[in-house]
């Protein structure tokens, strides 16, 4: 394993020295990441080797026998070393797992029951993963949108990428619930609303083959509130597979071509994730629980404003200031999911 990680840091050395490669800034952003990756698993490893080392010496006084005092030592020393060999093993497993999870994910808001209030939590949503984003310096770019009268989305769909994007955002999959006075309530009550949120890896071209005759591609006016473009021209895309009967659309932008490429796109992830729960059935067959994987029929969280409290479900645990997450600060609930989900 050192040796392919050495191998790998080195060639990525090479070509962050091409002076070619400036002109590509997202290459070489890319590669700059990755470099930075393999230092830290070059560090563990590095780490490892020395903690192996000084396990020996200490056998070494261990088998001597000669001294019962530097032996009760070395018991312990050989104890707290082996504990601490394990912690970097399982570190080190973690970051080598970054490697092999998509860097490019979709993801499918939508308003579930609740009417307009869903809608405008699906905006707040959406705004929470673009800030979680911005802190990240993940990349964004929204594919589909579907506004509501009052500002907020039936429907948003958008496109994450250049970092472990997946690693920390497959937690989010699920139905979130969110429980709060809405600005459509006259008499104050609090109304419970629902959002489904899908998380779809974005898988590469050869992965997922589409025949043209399975795609029936139709070109519309796109609707929604405002815009200069809404209504007036046919540039909006609905996609339909026709072995599945999935749909999907596009109507962001100005260029119809622009939103065939974006539905395809959407269209490739979910026929990828339909193949991943085939998959998944056959591995856990007999499995009767599945946690921590985030089904959209699973209600993972709920977001209680009277009481400034967010509760996740899954792990049993609850955060205060909701305000503050909502503007993105999502990694003392990705830290906790990891630790205790991972640990199953």
């Amino acid at each position: 394993m050192e040796e392919e990680i050495k191998k790998e840091y080195d060639l990525i050395l090479k070509k962050l020295a091409d002076s070619e490669l400036i002109s590509n800034f997202e290459k070489f952003e890319e590669l700059a990441k990755r470099k930075e990756e393999l230092e830290k698993i070059l560090e563990k490893l590095e780490e490892i080797k020395n903690i192996e080392r000084e396990i020996k010496e200490n056998e070494i006084i261990l088998n001597s026998k000669e001294n019962e005092e530097l032996v009760a030592l070395a018991e312990e020393e050989i104890k707290n070393l082996t504990e601490r060999k394990k912690r970097l093993e399982e570190e080190l497993k973690k970051l080598s797992a970054k490697k092999k999870e998509e860097s490019e994910i979709i993801i499918e808001i939508r308003a579930g029951v609740g009417g307009e209030e869903a809608a405008l939590f699906s905006k707040d949503l959406f705004r929470m993963y673009s800030k979680y984003a911005e802190r990240k310096k993940w990349r964004q770019n929204v594919l589909d949108s579907h506004p509501s009268q009052l500002g907020g989305f039936k429907k948003i769909v958008f496109e994450l990428k250049n970092g472990d994007v997946f690693s920390k955002m497959k937690w989010e999959a699920g139905v979130h619930r969110v429980q709060r006075i809405p600005i459509t309530e006259k008499s104050g009550r609090i109304h419970t609303s629902t959002i489904t949120v899908a998380v779809l890896p974005k898988p590469k071209e050869k992965e997922i083959k589409m025949r043209p005759e399975d795609i029936k591609i139709d070109f519309y006016k796109a609707s929604g509130p405002g815009g200069q473009y809404v209504n007036k021209r046919m540039s909006a895309v609905r996609i339909t597979h026709l072995p599945t009967g999935i749909v999907v659309t596009s109507q962001t932008e100005r260029s119809a071509q622009q939103n065939k490429e974006n539905a395809i796109s959407i269209l490739r992830a979910k026929l990828f994730e339909l193949k991943r729960e085939e998959q998944e059935k056959k591995i856990l067959k007999e499995r009767k629980t599945q946690i921590g994987f985030g089904k959209r029929a699973e209600k993972i969280r709920t977001y209680n404003f009277p009481q400034d409290r967010v509760t996740d479900h899954r792990i049993k645990k609850s955060w205060k200031e909701i305000d503050e997450i909502l503007d993105g600060n999502l990694d003392t609930i990705t830290g906790s999911l990891e630790k205790k989900l991972l640990s199953l």
